[in-house]
């Protein structure tokens, strides 16, 4: 194998591996605790809207 392809095998390969590393340590470390990042929300239904939802 050439050189050049030595080179793009090496960085192919670290950068996958490097998001790969990144994407577990994020999953392992759990949700966030900041009440400003949520995946839902629900909002109040005023008592004039109730009937039309």
């Amino acid at each position: 194998m050439t050189t050049g392809g030595w080179i793009t095998m090496l960085l192919s390969v670290g950068f996958v591996t490097t998001l790969f590393l990144f994407c577990i340590a994020r999953v392992l470390r759990g949700p966030r605790e900041d009440p400003e990042h949520h995946l839902a929300h629900i909002e109040p239904v005023e008592e004039d809207e109730a009937d039309q939802r």
